[in-house]
């Protein structure tokens, strides 16, 4: 079975980028409207590009580094044009460095080349996705955002943390889990003596498309076995159980683990009793959410997404609740004809008064209008209300009045 990574682009000129594993049943969808969500409104929609993975943690990986790449990088990818692609990936300053730098003329190496000076192995290129079938995901490159301080991008980061559900008891908690954890990036995700067995049929449907985490995911006999490869481990609990073990919040957790080279892993009990005392002392730190002390009930789900949520703070994910960083700024001529025309709707209706008055007033208007950072499609709407303001049509009403 194969998997895809695509691009898009939509009507407003953003591009979209998905991971499908029919790829021309879901580019018809996107071009149809028939998925609901960030591309319906914004058709036509078209097909820009595509490569073909062996799996969907593949598939998914690309999908995440190609949506956090900028505009440029995007494009230089559509055209197949490499060099661009990766000098696109170089920051500004790094790059006249470099070229300061050189040696003999050839500048030096960077992050995803091979020491032998060849290009090191890329999973967007067309001409090597199906010898990806056969090469091991850690030898992916990510290439870094020309928005990404040079500093930044050189320091060492730690691997996501694993999340262990211990004795978890419904198929439908573990998929729920599984969905909180991709939506902040995580993907190991490893199950303790799970009371219905693994896998489990009602995992699926409560997952809602997290899939790749379900396929991973690995079961253990017991939190030792579970735990064996990771040096550091936080064990969720509002109860101490007479431990005298260190209490974090999850944001030091995951500020904590941030800082750590080896593997980390983070507990979660069954969902009536929690984790058994001899469990949590497995672990070297407890991780409580500062909740209400009268009402200290937290499902399974909830507990890991408030976890991964503060792991995943620091991530290159995308945000869909912000505008889009591509939407096109509206130019200072195009701000400068909505003020004129405001300008024009309100001496007519004679806002201003008094007349010594009028320049004070019309520069706090343009100081809340310039404040707006107003995108081109705004203006727009903006100039189409003040019109429709000024001329309102007149409508029939479906009474025949």
């Amino acid at each position: 079975m194969s998997f895809w990574t695509f691009i898009l682009r939509l009507s407003n000129g953003v591009y979209y980028t998905g991971h499908t594993d029919d790829l021309d049943r879901r580019i018809a969808e996107h071009q149809t409207g028939a998925i609901k969500g960030y591309t319906r409104d914004k058709r036509p929609v078209e097909f820009m590009w595509a490569e073909e993975f062996p799996t969907r943690a593949e598939a998914l990986e690309a999908e995440l580094r190609v949506k956090s790449w900028s505009r440029a990088k995007k494009e230089a990818l559509i055209r197949g044009d490499w060099s661009a692609l990766s000098e696109a990936a170089i920051p500004p300053k790094e790059r006249e460095a470099r070229v300061s730098a050189s040696l003999d003329g050839a500048p030096r190496l960077r992050s995803g080349r091979t020491d032998e000076g060849g290009a090191g192995p890329s999973p967007l290129h067309p001409e090597q996705g199906r010898e990806r079938a056969t090469a091991s995901p850690s030898a992916v490159r990510v290439e870094r955002s020309r928005d990404t301080p040079s500093s930044e991008a050189e320091k060492p980061t730690s691997a996501a943390p694993a999340i262990v559900l211990v004795r978890p008891q419904l198929g439908e908690n573990i998929g729920k889990a599984a969905r909180a954890m991709l939506n902040f990036g995580l993907t190991d995700l490893r199950l303790v003596s799970p009371r219905d067995g693994w896998p489990n049929p009602s995992a699926g449907p409560a997952a809602s498309g997290a899939d790749v985490v379900l396929e991973r995911a690995q079961v253990f006999e017991t939190v030792a076995e579970a735990v064996a490869d990771c040096p550091h481990v936080y064990a969720t609990t509002v109860r101490k159980r007479g431990l005298v073990m260190p209490v974090v919040t999850p944001e030091q957790a995951a500020r904590e683990i941030r800082t750590q080279a080896e593997p980390c892993a983070i507990l979660f009990g069954a969902e009536r009793s929690g984790l058994e005392t001899d469990e949590v002392a497995i672990a070297g730190k407890i991780l409580t959410v500062p909740i209400n002390p009268e009402f200290r009930s937290l499902n399974l789900a909830q507990a890991v997404i408030l976890v991964a949520y503060e792991w995943s703070k620091h991530e290159a994910l995308m945000v869909p609740t912000e505008g889009d960083p591509e939407e096109p700024r509206a130019t200072q001529g195009q701000l400068e004809g909505l003020i004129g025309q405001l300008d024009e709707a309100l001496e007519a209706k004679g806002y201003y008064w008094p007349p010594d008055r009028t320049p004070a007033t019309k520069n706090t208007i343009r100081t809340i209008l310039t404040k707006a950072a107003w995108s081109n499609r705004e203006v727009q709407a903006m100039r189409g209300i003040v019109r429709a303001l000024l001329n309102p049509a007149r409508r029939r009403r479906r009474d025949g009045d």
